[in-house]
């Protein structure tokens, strides 16, 4: 005759069940983004899934730079998730959707006129248009890799300093991503596509003219990559909607000022360099109103002026995280 304890349920020890926890955060984290649509799963499900997937990171890896690596990157994948989120629901995003305030914004900057229009018709159709675009398409596409390659920098040069420049650096996407979500903003090429630019205004010398503002870097692209175009634009370009505040501007400048705060003299001048260029061919190719830019600027001010207020919070939760560590290690 069997005992009765045979009959009781196995209960797992504390290690398994924290890793075993966090390893199904890690497989959701991966899963929820990919099947959200066809499940339906709400954008706070697929938001909460990605979120925790650096925190199973820290407690599933001891601590070192790979670790520091793939919680920078666990991070970076929470923010690509949730910028494309508010775009699953164009129709509902679109009833939210802000148009005319960058514009009337920007025109009071440009003195009566986009300085995107205003770059486009001094530069675009002149001598150096194809120059200039070409340099400024550049520029756009290398920031892909431009604020990664900067924490790798300082990863390798100043490893003290990665942890906290990693947190910045997340909290300059994490606020422009929540901005996105809030204020849905229209970029200017889409509202030069849509009929929102085509008032007549009066221009300097008085003459009428039309203030269309072309998708540069589309036109330049297509000639550039030919066919494999479409391909390549399609995996880059997310959410059409996600304007406000510019998180290319802001990351490029976060990542200025974190390689100057290592030490890289040369480093942060090159840095420094490529955001002014960078700011500029935003505005050139039509991706961005100057608004857009000087709200990226204001992010990053609030990411920096709020770390020391964060720091209780941040030294809590690695508190709470070395406890699960430590059971996690047995």
């Amino acid at each position: 005759m069997r005992s009765p304890n045979a009959f009781k349920p196995r209960i797992p020890s504390p290690r398994t069940a924290v890793r075993f926890s966090a390893v199904g955060a890690l497989v959701a984290a991966v899963v929820v983004p990919h099947v959200r649509r066809q499940l339906r799963i709400p954008a706070s499900v697929t938001v909460t899934s990605t979120v925790a997937a650096p925190l199973a990171i820290a407690i599933l890896w001891p601590r070192s730079k790979p670790r520091d690596i793939a919680l920078f990157f666990g991070q970076m994948w929470a923010f690509a998730v949730s910028h494309e989120l508010p775009y699953d629901d164009p129709d509902r995003l679109r009833e939210r959707l802000r148009i005319e305030y960058p514009i009337k914004i920007d025109r009071w900057i440009g003195r009566g006129s986009l300085p995107n229009a205003r770059l486009q018709r001094s530069i675009h159709a002149g001598p150096a248009g194809p120059t200039v675009t070409k340099i400024a398409a550049w520029a756009h596409w290398i920031w892909f890799i431009e604020p990664y390659m900067a924490m790798f920098w300082i990863l390798a040069r100043k490893n003290s300093m990665f942890p906290q420049s990693a947190r910045q650096m997340a909290a300059t996407f994490d606020l422009g991503c929540t901005l996105y979500f809030l204020v849905p903003t229209a970029p200017p090429w889409w509202a030069s596509e849509n009929g929102y630019l085509r008032e007549v205004i009066p221009h300097e010398s008085d003459h009428e003219v039309d203030e269309t503002v072309q998708r540069v870097m589309v036109e330049f692209g297509e000639d550039l990559w030919g066919p494999s175009w479409t391909r390549i634009f399609g995996t880059l370009d997310g959410n059409p909607w996600a304007a406000m505040p510019s998180l290319h501007f802001a990351t490029a400048v976060m990542a200025a000022i974190l390689v100057s705060d290592a030490g890289g003299k040369v480093e942060g001048a090159v840095a420094w360099a490529y955001a002014g260029t960078l700011g500029f061919s935003l505005v050139y190719l039509g991706e961005h109103y100057v608004i857009d830019l000087l709200a990226g600027a204001g992010i990053v001010a609030l990411a920096r002026n709020a770390e020391p207020l964060t720091r209780p919070l941040v030294r809590l939760i690695n508190n709470r995280l070395r406890r699960l560590e430590a059971i996690a290690a047995g």
